[in-house]
């Protein structure tokens, strides 16, 4: 068997949504392809792309990215008119979906898109099945990161 990576096919990120990680408890990650334009691709390669507003919902049995930004280039082709915002359908295996639609409308999930990457020369979609956080929550992380900040300048400057 081959090894999973190799040096000439290592993945690279495009855009990351750090806010997920702050807003959400993650609990389960999941990766989905994207069905993109030609323009689309071509500005991702260029890394104008922003996740940090966007979600994922599923509507109809397919999973779907709204809010997804992805800046068209300024060298984009005269007869195609680019719509920076728009719907993206997700592509997800049948067993895959079903069971996110099962944690999504009986067990109060939410997809959120975490990151956004190239593997293999096409684009990823890292989804996170995940609970929102409760504003106590946010201020115990706030507070824990704090206390490590802090921890970390204390032995630096002690040591």
């Amino acid at each position: 068997m081959a090894a999973k990576k190799t040096s000439g096919q290592s993945s690279s990120t495009i855009a990351l949504n750090r806010k997920a990680r702050f807003d959400y408890f993650i609990e389960e990650n999941l990766e989905a392809g994207l069905v993109l334009q030609g323009w689309e691709v071509k500005a991702l390669r260029a890394g104008k792309a922003q996740i940090a507003e966007s979600y994922v919902i599923i509507r109809e049995g397919e999973a779907f990215l709204l809010g997804a930004l992805i800046t068209p280039l300024l060298s984009a082709s005269t007869h195609v008119h680019p719509d920076p915002t728009r719907t993206r359908k997700l592509l997800l295996s049948r067993r895959e979906l079903d069971r996110l639609i099962g944690a999504v409308e009986r067990r109060g999930y939410t997809l959120v898109p975490l990151s956004l990457y190239w593997k293999r020369g096409r684009a990823k979609l890292d989804i996170g099945l995940a609970k929102g956080k409760k504003q106590h929550d946010k201020r115990a992380v706030e507070k824990d990161r704090d206390w490590q900040r802090e921890k970390a300048r204390v032995l630096k400057s002690g040591g």
